[in-house]
């Protein structure tokens, strides 16, 4: 990966256009399903979403094993498709952007509550 494709995210771009086009080859509830997986773990990225993307690729390859072997996605996945996502993000306790966001905005504001006050 070049500096340039880090950097404007060309190299994110590539990858979800591939991600897109092996989910494309799903039959229709696997297709269901990822889409779905996908709004359930979009909280758990980071600024970028760099940090997302080898779980994506290991979520769509297990789709993709599943639907090879012709096995029901609830059988794969069970019926709780977000408590799947929230344990294959790092658990209940992984923070998410809004808490990531609430921690920088606090500090922030202790930072400038101390300097005002002293």
């Amino acid at each position: 990966m070049n500096f340039w494709d880090t950097v404007t995210g060309n190299d994110l771009t590539r990858q979800w256009k591939a991600f897109e086009t092996r989910a494309d080859a799903l039959p229709p509830d696997y297709r269901d399903t990822w889409t779905q997986m996908k709004g359930c773990l979009f909280p758990y990225a980071d600024f970028t979403g760099r940090n997302l993307m080898p779980i994506l690729d290991a979520a769509l390859g297990l789709l993709e094993e599943s639907a090879a072997e012709g096995l029901s996605i609830h059988d794969v996945l069970g019926e709780d498709i977000p408590g799947f996502c929230t344990a294959l993000a790092g658990g209940e306790d992984a923070p998410t952007y809004r808490d990531r966001w609430r921690e920088q905005l606090n500090r922030n504001v202790a930072r400038e509550l101390s300097r005002l006050g002293g």
